[in-house]
């Protein structure tokens, strides 16, 4: 069972920035969007418009907050900035390349020097998306990559999974007690996917 209440939500990754096309951590090393990750906010933004989300809900570095304003632009709704969405901190391989310290990280058998353990990103991303989604709005969650990781394990879902840059996911709730969280993209929500 997850430890997120079933209610649908949508999910973005903020736009590509140039450490993620370094393949460098980043963590709270607020690195803003490139070119590239500013084109990728727009047509996420694109894409959710008529999907129903009236509020937006943003991490506060840097790349998120340029990325959900871009969105609430072109949705028309507010962003509420939420700290507890801040990506994990990566401590001293912060600014270094992902490497086999990353699975160790994933995987709890390690934490680098400074940062946060996976098992704490998991309570503070549980915790986080169950005060959004205790308010029964239509949210768009606008955060990072390794806190996505955290929510796709109190999921119950695999979380060895990099999700892409600037590609929102509607993540809707099991329907029955034992299935699973799906994670559709807008083109296979629109398919009747969902």
């Amino acid at each position: 069972m997850s430890g997120i209440i079933p209610r649908p939500f949508w999910f973005l990754r903020h736009g590509e920035t140039d450490w993620n096309a370094q393949n460098l951590a980043q963590g709270n090393v607020d690195i803003p969007l490139n070119e590239h990750g500013l084109a990728q906010a727009r047509a996420a933004a694109a894409a959710l418009i008529g999907r129903g989300i009236e509020v937006i809900a943003a991490s506060p570095l840097g790349r998120a907050r340029q990325t959900a304003d871009i969105a609430a632009a072109a949705l028309g709704v507010p962003v509420e900035i939420a700290p507890e969405l801040r990506e994990v901190a990566f401590g001293v391989e912060e600014g270094q390349p992902m490497s086999a310290w990353f699975s160790d990280w994933v995987e709890g058998r390690s934490t680098p020097a400074g940062g946060e353990p996976f098992q704490a990103l998991r309570a503070r991303a549980r915790s986080a998306l169950n005060r959004l989604l205790a308010a029964e709005r239509h949210w768009l969650v606008v955060a990072h990559g390794g806190l996505f990781r955290a929510v796709r394990a109190e999921m119950g879902l695999t979380y060895a999974v990099r999700t892409p840059n600037g590609v929102p996911l509607l993540c809707l709730p099991p329907i029955a007690p034992e299935g699973q969280w799906r994670l559709l993209t807008p083109e296979e929500a629109a398919a009747g996917s969902g």
